[in-house]
């Protein structure tokens, strides 16, 4: 099981990239979309943080990679 993050998670693509990672029996830590439509994201992924601003986006990811090294992600 593979994580991932994802930045343009609401645009016209992005429910196939959240059902894939889905699909494949992998998780969604964390996305980023300037628009906060979280709606899509639920359907798929309620546990993974949303954020709209990429500062926090990235600070979150940073904290995660130092303290839990197995939730690592891929964007």
């Amino acid at each position: 099981m593979r994580n991932f993050a994802l930045i343009g998670a609401v645009g016209y693509i992005a429910p196939g990239h959240l059902r894939a990672i889905k699909d494949t029996r992998n998780r969604l830590i964390a996305a980023l979309d300037k628009s906060d439509s979280v709606g899509i994201i639920d359907a798929f992924f309620h546990k993974a943080d949303f954020f709209t601003e990429f500062e926090r986006f990235d600070r979150r990811l940073e904290m995660l990679r130092r303290k839990e090294p197995e939730k690592a992600v891929i964007l």
